[in-house]
């Protein structure tokens, strides 16, 4: 069995919990349009066994330590469920953590391979399901059902949100992003992450429109005194 992949990062450092190998597959159904890896949209060529991933991976297990291990990313790896159970497998008999890395858009198939999971990453685009619409190309509905899933499975979540200037930043979103977070359980991070245009010479070689270009990068200090405020108000909800 052979799965497209991108890139593998051998000491990824913000993608889990401690140093983790990250396995970028190919191939995701969202069209987000501030999307920082159009490059991946489409499968590839199959470029790799589940024997190369993992002996990759055993190469460094020495400096996973106590909390590191492997992140399965793209792309959306979710649309890899095949090569992911029958690696994983293996990552399990070797003790290894194993995150995964998602906007929870698959093929509507997820429990056979989230059993073997550790944690979810789970990168929320919009809160409303015609926003949601309008900036991933897709309809909420099928992160709302990986969502439900997650919750039978009792697994445990990080929440990435992306920080867009006039479209996520604003106080009556950030108020829907804190009672759709509710819908969730087992959150046990929540990251705020500013808005960039570091692709944008990725979009220009690949000849595809950037439909964010004329929106502003998000300020960092701003971002970062949002979440503050974002995880005090949440706080004090409890």
């Amino acid at each position: 069995m052979k799965a497209s992949i991108a890139s593998i990062e051998t000491f990824g450092l913000v993608d889990g919990p401690g140093i983790r190998t990250v396995i970028f597959f190919n191939g995701c159904k969202l069209r987000c349009k501030y999307c920082h890896n159009p490059e991946m949209w489409n499968k590839q060529k199959d470029n790799y066994t589940i024997d190369d991933i993992y002996r990759k991976i055993l190469r460094n297990k020495n400096y996973f330590k106590n909390n590191g291990g492997v992140t399965f990313s793209g792309g959306e790896a979710l649309l890899h469920k095949d090569f992911i159970i029958e690696l994983s497998k293996k990552l399990k008999e070797a003790n290894i953590h194993i995150a995964l890395d998602t906007s929870g858009v698959g093929n509507h198939d997820y429990e056979d391979l989230l059993q073997y999971i550790d944690l979810i990453l789970l990168d929320i685009k919009h809160t409303n399901k015609d926003n949601y619409k309008e900036l991933t190309g897709q309809n909420i509905e099928e992160v709302e059902y990986f969502i439900k899933i997650c919750n039978k499975l009792n697994k445990k979540i990080w929440i990435r949100q992306v920080i867009i200037p006039n479209i996520t930043d604003t106080e009556e979103y950030l108020s829907s992003l804190k009672d759709y977070l509710k819908k969730i359980n087992n959150i046990e991070r929540i990251d705020f992450l500013p808005y960039h245009k570091l692709a944008l010479d990725k979009y220009k070689k690949l000849k595809i429109k950037y439909p964010f270009k004329d929106i502003e990068e998000m300020d960092k200090t701003k971002c970062n005194n949002l979440y503050n405020k974002f995880i005090k108000e949440l706080n004090k909800d409890k």
